[in-house]
């Protein structure tokens, strides 16, 4: 019994992971073909009497180079801003469009976040240690002020950390940790329950 209970988990830890990206993968296909391939293969079901299983991804694919091609090329740096202004004014908008076009942009993006370390700092109060990423040296004013060495820390939170709290931190009081980057990212992501090894 011990054997099949081993055999059962061993099963879940490889087979759920493989199993959940195959079914994402298939959500994300068959939306994408059901919000853009619906017209044309109705078309096609009455004209030819068949459908292309896959045509409206092929045509999302090609509307989002279609729209990379209009933001490279045809709109002016300042005309994007303008739209981008009047599409926030949209009711419910505001409320959506920034998180996703944050979440997006990390994700494409080629310029991730300059994360220098993993650190535990005490934050939010003494005695609670909170896991953060180093981004930067103290700029100088505040070090001045202050009069000694600090350290720019962002406190990522779940499941986003690249947003959360900015803080300074005097270097001495700042513990770094040998994981790398990925695995903070992947500790904060998932709440904990991803630990390094």
């Amino acid at each position: 019994m011990k054997r099949l209970k081993r055999y059962f988990a061993a099963g879940i830890l490889v087979g759920l992971p493989v199993f959940l990206t195959f079914y994402l993968l298939f959500i994300i296909f068959k939306f994408l073909d059901s919000l853009f391939g619906v017209i044309i293969n109705k078309y096609l079901e009455e004209v030819l009497g068949f459908t292309l299983p896959g045509i409206g991804l092929i045509l999302g694919i090609l509307l989002i180079l279609i729209i990379g091609f209009v933001v490279s090329h045809l709109l002016s740096k300042k005309a994007l801003p303008v739209i981008e202004g009047w599409f926030l004014k949209l009711p419910a908008i505001r409320q959506v469009y920034p998180p996703i076009k944050e979440i997006v942009g990390f994700i494409f993006s080629r310029d991730k976040p300059a994360f220098k370390k993993v650190v535990l700092v005490e934050y939010p109060c003494a005695g609670i240690w909170s896991v953060g990423f180093m981004t930067n040296d103290g700029f100088r004013e505040a070090q001045e002020k202050l009069g000694q060495e600090l350290v720019h820390i962002l406190i990522g939170s779940t499941p986003s950390p690249w947003s959360g709290f900015f803080i300074l931190v005097p270097k001495v009081k700042v513990k770094f940790l040998e994981m790398s980057v990925e695995e903070g990212m992947k500790l904060i992501i998932s709440g904990g329950i991803l630990k390094p090894a």
